[in-house]
C-alpha cells in the first residue's frame, strides 16, 4: 500500500509541476508585455503625440499581445483540464451505462 501511496504522490507531485511551470510562464510574459509595450508608449508620448500624431499606434500590439496575455493567463489560472477530461469520461461513462 506504501508503494501505491508513493506512486500516488509522485503523480501529484508532476501535476503541481506542470502548473508551476505555467504560472512561472505566464508570468514572464506578463513582465516582456509590461516592459515593452510601456517603451512603446513611450515612443509614441515622445514622437507623435506632441507633433500633431494623435493616433496612438500603440494601442494596436497592446491590444494584439493583450488577447495572447489573457489566454496564457487563463490557461494558468482557470483551466483545469484534469478535471475537463474526468468529466467527458464520467459523462461517456453515464452514456455508455444506460444504453
Amino acid at each position: 500500500m506504501n508503494n501505491m501511496q508513493d506512486s500516488t504522490n509522485d503523480q501529484r507531485d508532476e501535476e503541481l509541476w506542470v502548473i508551476a511551470k505555467k504560472r512561472a510562464s505566464f508570468r514572464r510574459h506578463l513582465v516582456s508585455y509590461l516592459l515593452v509595450n510601456s517603451f512603446l508608449w513611450l515612443i509614441w508620448a515622445f514622437t507623435g503625440a506632441g507633433n500633431g500624431g494623435f493616433f496612438p499606434w500603440p494601442i494596436w500590439p497592446t491590444l494584439g499581445w493583450g488577447v495572447g496575455l489573457a489566454l496564457n493567463y487563463a490557461d494558468a489560472y482557470m483551466f483545469d483540464r484534469k478535471n475537463v477530461v474526468e468529466e467527458e469520461y464520467q459523462k461517456l461513462l453515464r452514456k455508455k451505462q444506460q444504453q
